[in-house]
């Protein structure tokens, strides 16, 4: 009686001090975690704590002190949000573009050069309608690119596409539902083609191998060779995709 009092009391967050400030993390109970999982979201909402089954709040908290030297330290790494707006800076298929507003009323984004040579995407409207504008352009180009690349992998295997959406996605790259349709987030058009050719392999292969055995990764591997670099670039380089938009 008095386990089942402790896990109805389990707050929504704890605040753990450090040398110069305090960390706030919320928790999170999870009956079918096997362990306790700090964790950092892609959406800057702040520092995770998964609770397994059996889990305390004295447990929560000694974990959290062990660390939180782990954590201070990718909260200090994590990169700055980048809106999206005139003046920034973002990466189209690997390649940093500068955002500029074209200052007409009309028209559509497009590709141009700063007056310095520098690749530029050119803006029109007014300068509070540019990220938005940027963001919808962003999600139109990486659609063109996932379902070119989605649907050459598919042909190579015998297999068919049903149809592709692009998405907002934090905790992943890219899915394939077992009707055949693929999802991926729209932020891998920031990424080099090879990082992009490789997700859109990745969820093409699982039209034919719904797993991660490894006769899925051989698949993988034949469709997209570069296979073990992106995905050890996705690992690295991930977090700052996200702070795009």
């Amino acid at each position: 009686m008095l386990l089942r009092r402790s896990k109805k009391q389990l707050p929504d967050h704890i605040d753990i001090q450090t040398e110069s400030k305090a960390v706030r993390i919320r928790l999170r109970a999870n009956p079918r975690a096997q362990r306790y999982l700090l964790s950092l979201p892609a959406d800057s909402s702040g520092p995770v704590l998964t609770v397994p089954r059996g889990g305390d709040l004295s447990r929560a908290e000694r974990f959290a002190h062990q660390h939180i030297d782990w954590l201070v330290e990718r909260l200090q790494d994590r990169p700055d949000h980048i809106s999206l707006g005139p003046g920034d800076i973002v990466p189209l298929r690997g390649v940093d573009h500068v955002i500029l507003s074209t200052g007409k009323l009309r028209g559509l984004v497009s590709l141009g050069v700063t007056e310095f040579g520098a690749p530029a995407l050119l803006v029109p409207g007014a300068d509070d309608h540019v990220p938005r504008k940027v963001t919808n352009w962003l999600k139109q180009e990486a659609r063109k690119d996932l379902d070119e690349r989605s649907r050459y992998h598919a042909d190579k295997i015998g297999k068919k596409v049903a149809a592709i959406s692009i998405r907002d996605t934090k905790s992943r790259w890219g899915s394939c539902a077992s009707n055949g349709r693929l999802s991926f987030s729209w932020r891998l058009i920031l990424a080099p083609p090879e990082i992009l050719d490789y997700v859109a392999a990745h969820e093409v292969a699982h039209l034919k191998e719904m797993n991660h055995s490894d006769r899925f990764w051989r698949l993988c591997e034949q469709l997209a060779p570069q296979t073990p670099t992106a995905r050890v670039w996705l690992k690295e380089n991930g977090l700052r995709l996200h702070g795009f938009g």
